[in-house]
């Protein structure tokens, strides 16, 4: 087994990772260090360190219990959907080099994707593009119920549900579907959901996070759907000038939901090294940007959260997420006042990065 392989290969179809994986590292490591034993709180929930994985790297079951054995104490499921639905075309990780930070300036010209990497794993950026795909709750309801049994004192699994849209349906039905969906996570005795409001790779539904109405009626329906079990809501960057607009999102959800996780992505087109379309298929030339460069969006986005917080007298924690690959990135979120910090590309990558950090506490 090659031990370097980051957990999901991108050599390898999406299918190919969900039924053969995880790889490398993380299928072997264990984390026995437990002398943060249950010294953190998030949720109301004691925690052994204020780190995990987001929604996004942990396909199903296996790879939550890998995640779990390696040390990561608060994981999220990937997204799933109350139907199945299909993953974009091959590929769907391109490996991007940046010069420094991904600023939103950046972001608004082509850049190009490659099938391999060059630069640092601690540094690495990719661009990645699903489209949310599921194997419906058929699967994915016993998956998650099995993988809880993995679930650790002072560790935290959180199921990832979005809505989708079916043939006929309205926008209430669109926005109802979220809340079934959360229902059926937490049927399975999840003790936490979050609703994915900030993805950039599904077209026909849109980035949602940015309309303000849309977002209240989502997490109020899903509130009324789940009960008392905590509820964390996803979302995307908003640049400076969106101010007014991230203020009027918090004050719509804030009633519903326990914290507010930032950021996803930042999108940006992808071309490849003849400036044609990297990732095959329509609606395909932009895709989320993941990795060190997006560092400063997500730590800027948790103390602007923070401050909105503290200025309008809400209640709610902050869940950092972007661009950690190290114990200092880590530092840096928690300074700007996240409550927990979460990690893909760094983790997909480097399987030790819970031990890492947990040594840095």
């Amino acid at each position: 087994m090659n031990t370097n392989l980051p957990m999901y290969d991108p050599a390898k179809t999406y299918d190919d990772n969900f039924d053969n994986g995880p790889f490398g590292d993380i299928t072997n490591n264990v984390d026995s260090d437990t002398t943060n034993s249950a010294t953190f709180s998030f949720l109301g929930f004691q925690l052994n360190s204020p780190f995990g994985i987001p929604a996004g790297p942990l396909l199903n079951g296996k790879y939550v219990s890998a995640a779990l054995n390696s040390g990561f104490d608060v994981v999220c499921y990937k997204t799933q959907r109350s139907v199945p639905f299909g993953v974009n075309e091959f590929p769907n990780v391109l490996y991007v080099n940046v010069d420094g930070d991904l600023t939103i300036e950046k972001a608004s010209q082509p850049l190009v994707g490659k099938t391999t990497p060059s630069d640092d794993p601690k540094k690495l950026t990719i661009t990645n593009s699903f489209g949310n795909p599921s194997r419906g709750p058929e699967f994915w309801v016993n998956d998650l119920k099995n993988c809880l049994t993995d679930e650790q004192s002072g560790q935290l699994v959180i199921m990832s549900v979005v809505g989708t849209i079916k043939d006929g349906s309205s926008h209430d039905d669109y926005y109802q579907d979220f809340a079934d969906t959360a229902r059926l996570a937490t049927d399975t005795g999840v003790k936490a959901v979050e609703i994915n409001l900030s993805c950039p790779n599904v077209a026909n539904e849109g980035i949602l996070c940015y309309t303000p109405d849309a977002v209240e009626a989502i997490c109020q329906k899903t509130r009324q759907a789940i009960g008392n079990t905590p509820l964390i809501a996803k979302i995307g960057y908003f640049t400076t000038e969106q101010e007014n607009l991230l203020r009027s999102v918090v004050q719509k959800m804030s009633p519903y939901v326990n914290a507010i996780s930032a950021i996803n992505t930042i999108p940006a087109p992808i071309v490849d090294e003849k400036g044609n379309q990297a990732l095959p298929g329509q609606n395909r030339l932009s895709s989320g940007m993941c990795g060190a460069s997006i560092k400063w969006a997500g730590i800027e986005m948790v103390s602007r959260l923070k401050k909105i917080r503290d200025q309008l007298g809400l209640n709610f924690e902050i869940v950092g997420v972007g661009g950690v690959m190290n114990p200092d990135d880590f530092h840096q979120y928690i300074d700007a006042g996240a409550s927990i910090v979460q990690s893909a590309t760094g983790a997909m990558w480097n399987a030790h990065l819970a031990q890492e950090i947990k040594a840095s506490l």
